[in-house]
């Protein structure tokens, strides 16, 4: 339904790799090019950190946020696809009285069903939902 699924195989490659890496006192050498490298020069003139450290850095910062997209991705693949679509239109700023409209349900059913995403995904409320969701894209729901 929507973009999301290509990234998949790239966390389950990036895992396996991670996996069979070896020691963890094994030393690894990247190449980037040369657009990186001057970037990450700068930035590391810039913050005052060594180009070795701000790497590590961020690619330690880069890792966890696909790990935190991978849960996301799991979560949602518990929702029912009532849930989903409630959640997608949620999402996509609709309010409980236009979502019961368009998925032929009462106002009262659609507070359910977001009820019943905001536990899994850990949340209490719909905004911080959206908030969680904020980089998916929906559109396909419109």
């Amino acid at each position: 339904m929507f973009y999301y699924n290509g990234f998949m195989g790239l966390w389950e490659r990036l895992c396996a790799w991670w996996s069979r890496r070896g020691s963890a006192s094994e030393r690894r050498t990247f190449t980037l090019d040369s657009h990186l490298l001057t970037t990450l020069d700068a930035l590391a003139r810039q913050t005052g950190i060594s180009e070795e450290t701000l790497a590590n850095d961020l690619l330690a910062t880069g890792l966890q946020a696909l790990s935190q997209r991978d849960e996301l991705w799991q979560c949602w693949q518990t929702l029912t696809p009532r849930e989903q679509q409630a959640v997608a239109l949620t999402c996509l700023g609709f309010t409980n009285r236009q979502i019961a409209l368009r998925m032929g349900i009462s106002p009262d059913t659609v507070k359910t069903h977001l009820r019943a995403a905001t536990a899994k995904f850990g949340v209490h409320t719909k905004a911080e939902l959206h908030l969680l969701l904020n980089e998916w894209d929906f559109s396909a729901w419109a």
